[in-house]
């Protein structure tokens, strides 16, 4: 079973609503998948360093207009691979004229729904947002909590789990250790978490608070 969340695959994988004029941002409860994200502008003439998760770094050049993370609908209009890394791209987007213009994108991520991806090729791969909403159970199948998002602050993805009885949720390293099995299918990834991870928040230090 693959470990990783599967990448989004080149173009001709992203399904039928590729490309679509005219896309309309996915409502609130719509399940995302993070394409790339823009970084610092490149040069005066509006181009942005963009960093791309696709398979292919230049397929997400494929999958037609992007929703970014302020809620605006994004168009790249060209791509060219920058100089020495192969997943930074340089963009240009459309209606973004200038460095300044440009410099308002730094830090923007850019998703399309989880339904335009379609099926992963590989039956034991799957995308990060497949996780959003399954119940984690434990290995007498026991359901612990619901996974109710998958962060990752930069030290790898981390499965963020509200409880079942209620409180506060936890999060969870994703990795073997912790989440020996996957079953997507099934609706529920089984985890090994430490005896306190739902533990509640014990009192503060004696003179604090």
């Amino acid at each position: 079973m693959a470990r990783r969340p599967q990448r989004p695959a080149p173009s001709g994988r992203a399904g039928a609503g590729r490309g679509a004029a005219g896309a309309a941002p996915p409502g609130p409860d719509a399940r995302l998948v993070v394409l790339g994200e823009f970084g610092r502008a490149h040069g005066l003439q509006g181009e942005v360093r963009l960093k791309s998760y696709t398979a292919e770094p230049m397929a997400i050049g494929g999958y037609g207009p992007l929703l970014a993370s302020d809620g605006r609908v994004v168009e790249l209009t060209a791509l060219r691979p920058a100089a020495g890394t192969p997943d930074i791209l340089v963009a240009r987007v459309a209606g973004v004229a200038g460095r300044s213009a440009a410099e308002g994108l730094n830090r923007l991520t850019l998703s399309v729904p989880r339904d335009r991806l379609g099926a992963p090729e590989d039956e034991d791969e799957f995308f990060t947002a497949d996780l959003v909403g399954l119940a984690a159970v434990d290995a007498a199948g026991t359901r612990l909590g619901t996974i109710r998002a998958v962060p990752n602050y930069g030290g790898g993805d981390l499965l963020e789990i509200e409880p079942e009885g209620g409180g506060r949720p936890a999060l969870l390293p994703f990795t073997r250790l912790f989440v020996p099995k996957v079953e997507i299918a099934a609706g529920r990834v089984t985890i090994a978490p430490p005896e306190d991870l739902f533990a509640p928040p014990g009192p503060p230090p004696e003179g604090e608070g």
